[in-house]
């Protein structure tokens, strides 16, 4: 188990620390409907660091986004509602349009912050076996449907179908999970550490997928949200039923953004 709690860190180092990484974003821009100017200069909507003062333009219609740039043919984007997004490039930066339901909003990306940024790494709590835990993967009847809020104060509706269930100290205790997927389930959560020894909005958590109505809770690899490191995510609060009524000193602590 501990070696592979530290692999599993070792590849959150790594994804951190590449040029993709999260510490790299430089600006969240809203769009509207209709044009919406990219480039360095003043008057554009989408801002760049650099580069020439009109880029280009995203053009939003419908459900439909488009980058048309100056001089070039246009190209149909796709957000990042169903997966990996299109990502257009320009010299070190890069921008994609991220959906959060009601809103679309141009995130953009320094690829080269490491060279003139330190990423010194992550603090965990020791390795614990006591805080992997096997929960019971029950069924909601009927299943719930909540508002989850992120950091910009938008809600997104959320069905859950079940719920894990388990007990720590002879207290029992329920997961909601944010989603669901083939390989996987979501979870976001917060604990007695929140705002002391890890983030105050509350950490992530990934389970791989139930099986025979058991699912794994493995608190060694809880972790921050990308709000931990950026102004400019939008991150899903951690709803009532997952504020846990005690500490759980396991997985990823506060990250230190260095002076």
């Amino acid at each position: 188990m501990l070696d592979d709690v530290k692999q599993w860190q070792a590849q959150r180092h790594a994804e951190l620390s590449a040029p993709d990484s999260w510490l790299g974003l430089v600006g969240l821009f809203w769009l509207e409907p209709g044009t919406n100017r990219v480039g360095s200069g003043d008057d554009c909507l989408v801002r760049l660091p650099g580069g020439p003062a009109h880029l280009g333009d995203l053009l939003w219609a419908d459900d439909a986004v488009l980058w048309q740039p100056v001089g070039g043919a246009a190209l149909a984007l796709a957000t990042d509602r169903d997966g990996a997004p299109t990502v257009v490039e320009f010299q070190n930066w890069s921008f994609f349009v991220a959906d959060r339901s009601i809103r679309l909003a141009a995130r953009v990306r320094d690829r080269d912050w490491v060279a003139h940024r330190q990423f010194d790494g992550l603090d965990y709590f020791d390795v614990d076996p006591a805080w992997r835990i096997e929960a019971e993967w029950q069924p909601l009847s009927p299943p719930l449907t909540m508002e989850v809020p992120n950091v910009s104060g938008d809600l997104k509706m959320v069905e859950v179908t079940h719920q894990a269930v388990f007990e720590v100290a002879g207290q029992k205790l329920a997961l909601l999970p944010m989603s669901v997927g083939a390989n996987e389930a979501f979870f976001v959560f917060r604990d007695r550490t929140s705002g002391r020894e890890t983030y105050g909005a509350g950490r992530f958590l990934k389970a791989n997928a139930p099986v025979d109505g058991k699912i794994t809770l493995d608190f060694n690899r809880a972790y921050n949200p990308p709000c931990a490191f950026t102004a400019f995510a939008t991150c899903p609060l951690p709803p009532p039923e997952n504020w846990l009524p005690f500490a759980i000193p396991a997985g990823e602590k506060k990250w230190r953004k260095p002076d």
